[in-house]
């Protein structure tokens, strides 16, 4: 589940970018978050994607 909620928010980042449609810093934190999450998940050991 944390998965993907990661590359949902990956995604809606890179939709953000492309369409120049942003709401502030709002896209960049879901990069981040998205970005925090799978690196918690490779510091546990499981798999990524």
């Amino acid at each position: 589940m944390l998965s993907t909620l990661a590359t949902i928010l990956i995604i809606l980042w890179l939709l953000g970018v492309v369409t120049s449609y942003t709401l502030g810093g709002f896209v960049h934190v879901l990069f981040i978050i998205a970005l925090i999450m799978i690196l918690i998940r490779l510091i546990n050991g499981q798999k990524v994607l």
